[in-house]
């Protein structure tokens, strides 16, 4: 089995695990995770075969898709910061985030049997934690966002979007926490 530390080095390999991972995103976020691991392979352009030598088993594939999500989202902080000013970056993630929450949602059941047992939850947590801060700390830096306010602050004010289903609601919730970060303390 191929885990998140195991490094492939055939580059083929590589670019495989990758379509096999945004496809699995795109069709969890959409159908959820009891689509077909064959329609994953035929997104990915790869046979089934290619899909279970990266991932032997259903769980393993949500498992790598959730984390891949994961990483793609936290590692969006430093690009976002090295082109766009704190709190526009800060802005921009949480647009991303929007992909992100869309996809987890669809991954939900499936994640709650993969995560049993594990520190999925809280391991993901602290990546994802770690990224706000990254973001405010440079917003607070720059005088564009308030400094009475941490990681943990936003991402429970973040925790609004589980209890809505539309996308549009999701980005309204978090264009509305926007504009209270910007408002700095008086």
């Amino acid at each position: 089995m191929t885990s998140p530390e195991t490094p492939i080095k055939r580059a083929d390999a590589r670019r495989n695990r990758e379509k096999l991972l945004v496809a699995a995103v795109e069709l969890f976020a959409t159908v959820g995770t009891d689509v077909s691991l064959d329609a994953v392979a035929k997104r990915a352009c790869v046979g089934i075969g290619t899909l279970y030598r990266h991932f032997p088993t259903r769980e393993a594939l949500v498992e790598a898709a959730y984390r891949a999500e994961v990483t793609h989202l936290c590692e969006a902080a430093d690009e976002l910061l090295a082109t766009h000013p704190p709190d526009v970056a800060l802005a921009e993630w949480m647009e991303r985030f929007v992909a992100y929450a869309t996809a987890k949602k669809g991954m939900k059941g499936a994640l709650q049997s993969v995560a049993a047992g594990s520190d999925l939850w809280g391991e993901t947590r602290r990546q994802i934690v770690a990224a706000i801060a990254q973001l405010l700390d440079a917003g607070v830096a720059a005088g564009t966002l308030r400094s009475d306010v941490n990681a943990d602050d936003v991402w429970r004010a973040m925790g609004s979007v589980w209890s809505v289903d539309s996308e549009d609601q999701i980005r309204t919730l978090l264009r509305l926490l926007m504009d209270g970060l910007r408002h700095t303390s008086g």
